[in-house]
């Protein structure tokens, strides 16, 4: 099911969400409807509260990238109660969106690298090391998680320059091709 994403100025995406328990009712059914919703969206990454539900939950999919950056051949992944155990001190810079931040885009320095400990779609733990667009993507995503918009990491002028924008994101004078939900 395709579910709205709500659009930035929700209480929902200041939050910090919650790890879920291993009986979480009807995971699957979320996984599957992020994954649609996202699809939907033209994303490549949903972090649950941006679908009004507060848990530690990311979908990322990352094969449509896979001709400009290799390391996403074949990169489908369910983050569960992801948190990042630690960054490379090395980082880029690339031009991050947000589909809770519609029609922003904005050059954000990020670490290169990333180590992630989550569960996976089966709730099995791992704990692995992410790097290029990737790692990027994660770090995105689990932002969302901690209650921090991609647009907090811009610097303070820049901020200035699209605050506008985000006045009109927030008062809902927005034009997606998916579904929003306003505060």
């Amino acid at each position: 099911m395709i579910l709205p994403i709500y659009l930035y100025g929700h209480p929902i995406l200041q939050k910090v969400a919650k790890d879920i328990s291993p009986d979480y009712p009807n995971l699957s059914e979320l996984l599957a409807n992020m994954f649609e919703t996202m699809a939907n969206a033209e994303g490549v990454g949903l972090a649950a509260p941006q679908i009004g539900v507060s848990n530690r939950v990311v979908v990322i999919d990352l094969t449509s990238l896979a001709k400009d950056h290799p390391e996403c051949t074949d990169f489908k992944r369910v983050f569960i109660n992801g948190h990042i155990l630690e960054t490379s001190d090395e980082s880029c810079i690339i031009e991050e969106g947000c589909l809770s931040v519609p029609d922003i885009h904005e050059k954000i320095s990020r670490p290169k690298w990333v180590r992630l400990q989550y569960l996976d779609e089966n709730l099995q733990p791992h704990e692995d090391v992410f790097d290029g667009y990737p790692a990027r993507c994660i770090q995105h995503e689990h932002d969302h998680l901690e209650g921090i918009m991609f647009t907090e990491h811009a610097s303070g002028m820049r901020k200035q320059m699209f605050r506008a924008k985000l006045n009109r994101i927030m008062a809902g004078r927005v034009n997606c091709n998916y579904k929003v939900k306003r505060q």
